[in-house]
């Protein structure tokens, strides 16, 4: 061994140590976590410095929180250097934590209900309307997605069309939706369609020959919707299929028809909101039967 052996552990009195297994430290090693201080040339056996126990028992900790270890990476490279980054990142993984827990709350009640034979919470949990909305001129971006990657492609898309519509097009005119023109799910891919409303139509065509490299601007007519009005919780899925389930009995049971691809419209401050304030409306087209 090298100079200073005596402030060296070997991997077995760490592993005790730090309540992990020299299994879970070999992981740990080989993915560049918590490397040893030093490897025996000939026997492989590897040593650990005291100093090493505190990053050890924070990745213990971290993964009794369910982080991945991608995640746990982070939060560790964070910690020699920025103590408060560090912390603020574990804070942003567990408050993500909390809204799919929510959400899967919400929906284990919404189940039990179903399976005890309850039907009525289904009218009882969504309360169905109707709205008449104008016609508007969107920004677009469509794409082929699943719905693993929706959550972060609409923000980002809706971030992105949102900068737009207030630099180029005079301003957000309505609140922005997603178009479903297909299924999305594990193994169906859409296409899904983000639009961001705008009060300056010509600024809007302008801008998209000049700049569009992908998004799109196009007239969206007016529509009577058929909607109900879902907490930040409830988006996640996959208990927003129920919302959908919801308006569609609705819909069915007052022998209306529908008259064009479902859509979720997000009229609420999405980064203020906590998991139960109503952020989104879901929503179909309608028609009578003998209309348009």
């Amino acid at each position: 061994m090298d100079a200073g052996e005596d402030e060296l552990i070997s991997i077995g009195v760490f592993a005790a140590r730090v309540r992990l297994s020299a299994k879970a430290l070999r992981l740990y090693d080989r993915l560049g976590l918590l490397p040893p201080a030093y490897v025996d040339p000939v026997s492989g056996y590897r040593y650990y410095r005291p100093e090493q126990v505190e990053r050890a028992r924070t990745i213990v900790h971290l993964r009794h929180l369910d982080m991945p270890l991608a995640e746990v990476a982070e939060v560790v490279a964070l910690m020699g250097r920025d103590g408060p980054a560090a912390a603020e990142r574990v804070g942003a993984y567990w408050a993500d934590v909390e809204a799919r827990l929510a959400g899967q709350r919400a929906l284990v009640d919404f189940l039990r209900a179903r399976l005890d034979g309850r039907t009525s919470l289904m009218s009882e949990r969504y309360t169905t309307e109707t709205a008449d909305v104008p016609g508007c001129t969107v920004l677009s971006l469509k794409r082929h997605v699943l719905v693993g990657e929706l959550p972060a492609w609409i923000g980002t898309t809706l971030d992105r069309l949102h900068a737009v519509a207030a630099e180029e097009c005079g301003g957000v005119a309505a609140a922005p939706f997603v178009v479903y023109h297909s299924e999305v799910s594990q193994e169906s891919d859409g296409p899904a369609e983000v639009c961001v409303p705008v009060r300056d139509a010509r600024a809007a065509r302008e801008w998209a020959a000049r700049h569009g490299n992908g998004v799109g601007v196009r007239e969206e007519p007016a529509r009577r919707l058929a909607y109900t009005r879902i907490t930040k919780a409830e988006v996640a899925q996959p208990m927003i299929l129920n919302a959908f389930e919801a308006v569609e009995r609705w819909i069915t049971e007052r022998d209306l028809r529908v008259a064009g691809p479902c859509r979720e419209v997000y009229f609420a401050d999405w980064a203020a909101a906590g998991p139960t304030d109503p952020v989104c409306d879901v929503a179909y087209p309608v028609r009578t039967p003998s209309g348009p």
